[in-house]
């Protein structure tokens, strides 16, 4: 084998992240969390269904999930990463605090799976900044830059 490290990639399973976040249905938008890299970088998985209820108003006869739903969806991801590498020493709470550069590029309907794209941009002492791109089927079909911040008991 070379002088090359290989990086080894952990997940997140639905248990899991039950274990870092405090969302519960039906505001749990992600369900796997895939290729955790530290506290670098992830990818959320989010399986969209018609039977959620969003979209008994978002709008019935053309169903679309709502462009703030897939912004939460990224801090989510995010915030489980962050919770999930401090290595079981879990916040107190955990703010979502910044959106910046949000762009919605295409819709996205049920039968979709939303992969939440989280990479670490900047973090300093409690505060953290994720770039995140929302993709279905390889395509972008949003973006932002996200911000949050970690209480731990101590603060």
């Amino acid at each position: 084998m070379s002088g090359e490290q290989s990086t080894v990639l952990g997940h997140a399973d639905i248990q899991q992240i039950l274990e870092l976040l405090p969302h519960r249905y039906p505001f749990l938008l992600v369900d796997k969390i895939i290729h955790m890299k530290g506290d670098e970088s992830c990818i959320g998985i989010k399986n969209v269904t018609i039977n959620e209820p969003q979209f008994t108003g978002h709008f019935p006869q053309a169903p679309v999930l709502p462009g703030v739903m897939i912004i939460e969806g990224m801090a989510q991801t995010a915030g489980a990463l962050c919770v999930a590498s401090r290595g079981g020493r879990k916040p107190k709470l955990v703010y979502f605090m910044t959106i910046e550069n949000a762009k919605f590029r295409k819709p996205v309907v049920p039968g979709d799976r939303l992969e939440y794209h989280m990479t670490k941009t900047k973090q300093r002492a409690n505060m953290w900044w994720f770039k995140g791109e929302a993709k279905v089927d390889g395509q972008l079909v949003a973006e932002a830059t996200v911000g949050a911040m970690l209480v731990m008991d101590d603060q």
